[in-house]
């Protein structure tokens, strides 16, 4: 059977079979995702968050990094002495606008242009900037005059982006928390809030039109602590428990991050947007805890940390999406002793601030040399620190 695709060129008809026609598709399609900047390389990366003052250089967090084959990182402004540690480093990096400025940001592209010559181009192409994310956590939580305002801020940074040509270097995005959903059990069941879709479908669509995926930040330690005497520790843990079923999709889930990445497909999906790929842009688990918090302690952050690491290197997906390989970002990097909140906010990082490790994952600490001797040992030179390790530590990393 053949297809005809008319072309008038003088007066005559051209004729073109069914083959070339998929290929010229199938050309079209395969250079617009060449254009489309890619932020995340592999499936493991970590939220670099600084609301601390007892924190390594940002120069030995990249030695940190490098150590452990961290290629991808997340930071929640545009630090100057952040951005020039990582000059070089080969280690791609998403940028924030703190949620504080989109106002501004939103009113004008003239805005968005000067607030990226200001933070981000200057430090380009040495620093590998993959993403700017437009504020954090913004629907479902600050108030409505930040939710209006979402959108044109995305539109304003992405068509100065487009203005310098950065489009297909840096990814435009906007991370989400769980309160975007009305319900997320079972996976399948989970829908946007209805307050909150008239401003999510169109960043939906825009997002669409410009290739960028979903970000959500979450967490199976606050669904955890939120109804301890209902969810099975083991689940969140990703541990042997017997699991849930979704009985719309038959799927079977024995763990709560793959439930959780599901239900954000089950959202986009019921909005118009099966074709978009989810991100997690935050999960983790707190080392310690106020006595309410439940689970928030030393054993259950490493047995998730270990576990959730274990399951990104395989590469795999989720139930309901099994050919689209998991990525995530862990939060955090770590532990940060300015922040607000119960103790847990300050306990998630996977390091101390000391640079060593906060439980043992497979990834080796940034320490002085007196210090877990038995595993590795540092001689620091000004602000950096030269890593050797032992054959015995050696042979506990793991590949991602």
């Amino acid at each position: 059977m053949e297809c005809s695709f008319v072309v008038n060129i003088s007066t005559k008809r051209m004729d073109f079979p069914r083959s070339f026609l998929c290929f010229l598709l199938f050309f079209i399609v395969s250079l617009n995702a060449a254009l489309t900047a890619e932020a995340f390389t592999g499936t493991y990366g970590v939220n670099y968050g600084r609301v601390a003052d007892n924190l390594p250089p940002p120069e030995s967090v990249v030695t940190l990094l490098k150590a452990a084959k961290i290629k991808n990182v997340r930071i929640y402004d545009t630090n100057v002495e952040v951005l020039k540690a990582f000059n070089k480093s080969g280690i791609e990096i998403v940028v924030c606008i703190p949620n504080e400025i989109l106002k501004d940001i939103s009113l004008g592209e003239d805005r968005a242009m000067n607030w990226i010559k200001d933070n981000v181009q200057p430090f380009l192409p040495g620093t590998s900037i993959r993403g700017i994310s437009i504020g954090n956590e913004v629907l479902g939580i600050l108030g409505v005059d930040f939710w209006e305002v979402l959108l044109p801020a995305a539109k304003n940074i992405y068509s100065a982006l487009d203005r310098l040509d950065l489009t297909r270097v840096i990814q435009v995005q906007s991370p989400h928390s769980e309160a975007v959903f009305a319900t997320s059990f079972p996976p399948s069941s989970c829908t946007f809030r209805d307050d909150v879709l008239p401003f999510m479908k169109p960043l939906l669509q825009f997002f669409s039109q410009i290739g960028s995926p979903f970000h959500i930040n979450a967490y199976p330690f606050l669904a955890y602590k939120s109804d301890p005497d209902h969810i099975d520790i083991r689940y969140a843990l990703f541990q042997s428990n017997p699991g849930i079923y979704d009985a719309k999709t038959k799927l079977h889930y024995d763990n709560m991050f793959d439930a959780q990445v599901d239900a954000a497909y089950a959202a986009l999906e019921k909005a118009g947007f099966s074709k978009m790929e989810v991100i997690v842009s935050e999960t983790g688990w707190a080392s310690k805890g106020d006595d309410n918090e439940a689970g928030a302690n030393l054993k259950n952050a490493r047995t998730y940390n270990y576990n959730l690491r274990k399951r990104l290197a395989k590469k795999k997906g989720t139930p309901f999406r099994p050919k689209i390989s998991v990525k995530a970002y862990i939060f955090a990097l770590f532990n940060e002793n300015l922040k607000f909140g119960p103790t847990s906010e300050r306990n998630f990082g996977l390091f101390k601030a000391d640079g060593s490790i906060a439980y043992d994952i497979g990834f080796t600490g940034l320490v002085p040399s007196s210090a877990f001797s038995s595993l590795l040992s540092f001689k620091e030179i000004g602000s950096s620190y030269i890593l050797v390790l032992t054959s015995c530590a050696a042979a506990l990393l793991l590949n991602l």
